[in-house]
């Protein structure tokens, strides 16, 4: 079955720098994303709650994105990207996530899961 491919979009009061150290660097994403996060060249694991689980970096684009694909779902077409989005005319900044879920059930419980971290990021960046 495919999964369902999701966005949101999450205004941030912080600059595209200093936001992309926080989605690309494992230090960072660990204090915000995981319990913890180590990278070995291009597969990061991400741990909670003592469950590993790892994803392959596909492509990252300094001060604009990151995208990862988890090894467990080597057969289909998913991943996660994290984008840095700024508003040509307001320069507002937002965070525009992309994900999948399993099923059309579980993707507002996912929104809520992403929504939840970027609070912890933005508490953590105090934006």
């Amino acid at each position: 079955m495919d999964k369902v491919k999701y966005e949101l979009e999450i205004p941030i009061h912080a600059s595209p720098r200093m936001l992309y150290q926080y989605i690309s660097s494992p230090s960072n994403l660990q204090e915000w994303f995981a319990d913890r996060v180590n990278a070995r060249g291009k597969v990061f694991t991400f741990e909670w709650d003592g469950s590993e689980e790892q994803a392959e970096l596909i492509t990252k684009k300094s001060e604009e994105r990151i995208r990862f694909k988890w090894l467990e779902s080597e057969g289909d077409d998913s991943f996660f990207e994290i984008r840095i989005q700024v508003d040509a005319l307001t320069k507002d900044v937002s965070l525009m996530i992309t994900d999948f879920a399993e099923d059309e059930d579980e993707v507002e419980e996912s929104k809520q899961l992403w929504e939840n971290q970027i609070d912890e990021l933005k508490h953590t960046i105090g934006a």
